[in-house]
């Protein structure tokens, strides 16, 4: 049985909440049990899927600040945007629209726990384990 007590994305070891759209992601449990929702086997490929998410954004798309990260990771139709556009801000220190390089692990690493907050409104994960699993 599971603990509906314990936020979506930590129980599904997804922490950024990615939906699943076919991607082929490293650890992914498959089909998904959960609706739209990736399911992961271990946290760590959860928080793996979400740096290379976000690293995409930079290296494909030209998406360098929060601002843009925020709005196309978690848009308007299914989020309240701005507010977490500003919960990432304050939470980072970085402003919305500084350009950021997410190849620097001590951008990307404050970027990734920020949203994992705002997306369960907690951070379980030690520093260390999201590095390492970024490194994957």
């Amino acid at each position: 049985m599971t603990n509906k007590k314990i936020p979506r994305g930590i129980r599904n070891n997804n922490p950024g909440n990615i939906r699943y759209n076919g991607t082929a992601w490293k650890g992914l449990a498959t089909p998904p049990t959960d609706g739209a929702f990736c399911i992961f086997t271990h946290p760590e490929f959860g928080l793996r899927a979400l740096a290379k998410l976000l690293r995409n954004y930079n290296r494909y798309y030209g998406i360098r600040t929060i601002k843009s990260i925020i709005n196309r990771f978690a848009p308007d139709t299914e989020n309240n945007t701005t507010a977490y556009i500003q919960s990432v801000c304050k939470a980072t220190g970085f402003a919305d629209y500084q350009q950021l390089d997410l190849e620097v692990e001590s951008v990307l690493l404050p970027l990734m726990k920020a949203i994992i907050k705002h997306e369960n409104g907690q951070q379980p994960y030690s520093d260390q384990q999201i590095l390492e699993s970024i490194k994957c």
